[in-house]
C-alpha cells in the first residue's frame, strides 16, 4: 500500500471511529461530547439561540393574530401561560416593575423549550450533523453547566440591578454591611464584616443553586435517555416511552422553578432589610 493510500485509509478509520463509536463507553462518551472546536461549545450556542428565536417567533405569531372575540387555540395557549406568569408574580413579588413579566416569560418558555429538546431521539440531530461533517453535537443545552450558569448569573446581575434600582447604590451597600445582624454604635462596626461575609455567601448561592439544579436533573435525564438508546430496539419502548412521559413533567418543573426562583430572588432584592 503507497503511504498516500495509508494515510487515507487512517483519515477514513479515524472519521468512521468519531462517527460510530464501537462500544457502549465509546456511545456514551461520543454523545457527552460537545462540538467545541475552540473551547467554546458550538452545539449550546447555537441550539440556545435558534431556539430563542423560535420562542419570540411563536410568541410574536400569537400577539399579531390575536383577537378580541372567539380566541384560537394558540391564543389560549399563551393567554394560559400568561395568566399563570401573572398570578405567581401577583403573589411573589411585592414591587412595580415593567420588567418582571416579560423577563419571567421569557425565563419559562425559553427554558422549557432549552429542556424539551430532550424529547428528540438520542441519535437524530447527532447523525443528521455527521452527515454534513459535524461529528459531535448536543442538544440538551441546559444539559451544559456552562448554558445554566451563564443564565445564573444573568439573574445575579439583575438581583443587583433591582436593588441598586430600588434602594440606591447607597442604600444598597450600606445593607451589604448592616443586613441581616442589624446593631448601633460599636457593635454596628463589630458586625459590618459578618454581615457583609453573610451577604456575600447569600448572593453567591443564589445563581449556584439555580444552576446546578436545572444542569443536574437535565443532565440526569440526558444521561438515562442515552442509555435506554443502548437497548435492543425492542426493550427501547417500554422503558422509554414512560420515561419520555414523566421526563414531560421534569422538563416543566424545572422550567417553572427556574422562573419562580428567579422572581423570588427578585422580589427579596428590592426589600429592604
Amino acid at each position: 500500500m503507497s503511504p498516500e493510500h495509508a494515510a487515507s485509509a487512517v483519515a477514513a478509520a479515524a472519521e468512521h471511529h468519531a462517527s460510530a463509536p464501537a462500544n457502549a463507553t465509546e456511545y456514551i462518551k461520543h454523545h457527552l461530547t460537545h462540538l467545541s472546536p475552540n473551547g467554546f461549545n458550538l452545539d449550546t450556542f447555537w441550539i440556545g439561540l435558534i431556539l430563542g428565536f423560535v420562542f419570540l417567533a411563536i410568541f410574536a405569531s400569537a400577539a399579531r393574530k390575536a383577537t378580541p372575540g372567539v380566541p384560537g387555540k394558540m391564543q389560549n395557549f399563551v393567554e394560559m401561560i400568561l395568566e399563570m406568569i401573572n398570578d405567581i408574580i401577583k403573589s411573589a413579588f411585592h414591587a412595580e416593575s415593567k420588567v418582571i413579566g416579560p423577563l419571567a416569560l421569557t425565563i419559562f418558555v425559553w427554558t422549557w423549550l432549552l429542556n424539551a429538546m430532550d424529547f428528540l431521539p438520542v441519535d437524530l440531530l447527532p447523525k443528521l450533523a455527521g452527515m454534513v461533517g459535524i461529528h459531535y453535537l448536543r442538544v440538551v443545552p441546559t444539559a451544559d453547566v456552562n448554558h445554566t450558569f451563564g443564565m445564573s448569573l444573568t439573574v445575579l446581575l439583575m438581583i443587583i440591578g433591582f436593588s441598586i434600582s430600588a434602594k440606591g447604590l447607597g442604600g444598597w451597600i450600606k445593607e451589604l454591611f448592616t443586613a441581616p445582624f442589624h446593631a448601633h454604635g460599636a457593635m454596628a462596626i463589630v458586625l459590618a464584616p459578618i454581615n457583609f461575609i453573610f451577604q456575600m455567601i447569600e448572593l453567591v448561592a443564589k445563581p449556584i443553586s439555580l444552576a446546578l439544579r436545572l444542569f443536574g436533573n437535565m443532565y440526569a435525564g440526558e444521561l438515562i435517555f442515552i442509555l435506554i438508546a443502548l437497548l435492543p430496539w425492542w426493550a427501547q419502548w417500554p422503558l422509554g416511552g414512560p420515561w419520555a412521559i414523566f421526563h414531560i413533567l421534569v422538563v416543566t418543573l424545572q422550567a417553572f422553578v427556574f422562573m419562580v426562583l428567579t422572581i423570588v430572588y427578585l422580589s427579596l432584592a428590592v426589600e429592604k432589610h
